[in-house]
């Protein structure tokens, strides 16, 4: 048995300590916040207001390692999510939809029937991704995705393209990684029946993985601290000193900055990367209009100049407060240097002109920010190695790996770097 400490109580730093515990080992996690569950979490609840999550978050069908890790901690992830296949819906007007079924014909059945687009244009698209197929959905690493894209229709960069890309790689496509992007688009749309299912929370995030994984560990022996900044780590002989305390290894689950200035004495050229790292914010507001619903639980809104959001979600549809809903302005910055109060009343604005209220006006909730929400993922990005030191390592979507920000990311993250510390270890035996 191997004392192990985890520093981050995100769903990497999670993962990576169920899955040491899992094993047979003693993890010790600590966490800066008074709450586990990262950037991805739940407020506190208040007693005359709906729970909310500092963030809407989503997943896919294809999101194998998140859907393993709900299975592991008990949670249904039939009741706990809204499985519905892929739907790029307008208020107004049906989107991109796809159907059931093996990917690639659903893909190319969904493209020829979506009649709205010029029967050219979804030649031009099946054509394309057909090619992409064949180059094994690689290319070259400093391509943007506008310049992957250029010559597609612009309906189709408008109404897919776009909206996908900053949907799942939270950076406008003028700067987006082409090669991460093709690699979504191979795992969502391509990799096998369901993959590309939208999977909408019907809980608060919290009670997705955080709080599960909290009851997990802590019944099978875990030692959590919460609220505790951790000020200092160093190496002893084969083990690692976490403020004085002795543990066989160390795996760093915490953002990439606080992670750097940890490791900056003895990885100077780690710490480098991790600093070097971009971040794109994500602003998510909270509208609440009493006794309306949208066409469909997600809906797409046109982005514009004034008009911040990509994406709106139906919250009573998924099983929260009726009459709630949550507009997300992805690679917000702009939003952000402009104020939150700002991005609340566009989002307003925007919402009130896109989208059809039955009931109430609506009207700003809360308006949400998490300015470091991910890194930019941009072409030819050096992302930090899992790899530190001899028994340091490092987990968080941000660690070099072929994913985006995103939960899946994460978890996969956290453990690939369990597996390592049990892969050395094993060794040593």
């Amino acid at each position: 048995m191997k004392q192990l400490a985890v520093i981050g109580g995100g769903w990497a730093g999670l993962t990576a300590a169920v899955h040491a515990t899992g094993a047979g080992h003693r993890v010790t996690l600590i966490e800066m916040a008074p709450q586990l569950g990262g950037r991805a979490r739940s407020l506190a609840a208040a007693a005359t207001a709906p729970r909310l999550d500092n963030g809407q978050h989503i997943l896919i069908g294809a999101y194998t390692h998140c859907l393993h890790l709900f299975a592991t901690l008990g949670v249904d992830a039939g009741q706990a999510l809204l499985r519905l296949p892929l739907r790029l819906r307008y208020s107004d007007h049906e989107g991109l939809r796809l159907r059931p079924g093996a990917p690639l014909p659903a893909f190319a059945r969904a493209v020829l029937g979506y009649r709205a687009w010029p029967l050219g244009a979804r030649l031009r698209l099946l054509a394309r991704s057909l090619g992409w197929s064949l180059a094994g959905f690689r290319c070259a690493p400093g391509l943007s995705v506008a310049q992957l894209c250029a010559g597609l229709p612009a309906p189709v960069y408008r109404e897919l393209i776009a909206p996908l890309c900053v949907a799942a790689l939270n950076t406008p496509a003028e700067q987006a990684s082409a090669q991460v992007f093709l690699r979504v688009l191979r795992d969502a749309l391509f990799s096998g029946p369901g993959s590309s299912d939208l999977l909408l929370p019907r809980r608060p995030l919290s009670e997705l993985l955080a709080e599960p994984a909290q009851t997990w560990l802590q019944a099978r022996g875990a030692t959590l601290r919460l609220g505790r900044r951790v000020q200092h780590i160093a190496a002893q002989e084969a083990a690692w000193l976490v403020d004085g305390e002795r543990f066989d290894a160390l795996l760093l689950a915490c953002p990439a900055l606080e992670a750097a200035r940890l490791v900056e004495p003895f990885a100077p050229r780690w710490s480098d990367a991790a600093r070097a790292l971009r971040f794109e914010p994500i602003i998510t507001v909270y509208l609440q209009s009493p006794g309306s619903m949208l066409p469909a639980p997600m809906v797409a809104l046109t982005e514009g100049s004034e008009a911040p959001a990509q994406f709106a979600f139906d919250l009573g549809q998924l099983g929260h407060a009726p009459g709630l809903f949550a507009c997300v302005i992805s690679g917000a910055g702009p939003w952000v240097e402009r104020g939150l109060e700002a991005a609340g009343a566009a989002t307003l604005a925007q919402a009130t002109q896109q989208l059809r209220w039955q009931g109430e006006a609506p009207t700003v909730l809360r308006v949400l920010a998490e300015k470091r929400a991910t890194f930019a993922c941009t072409p030819g990005l050096q992302r930090p190695a899992m790899h530190v030191a001899p028994g340091l390592l490092a987990a968080g979507d941000y660690v070099d790996g072929p994913y985006p920000a995103t939960l899946e990311g994460a978890v996969r993250s956290g453990a690939a770097a369990a597996a390592a510390l049990q892969g050395a270890w094993d060794r040593r035996a």
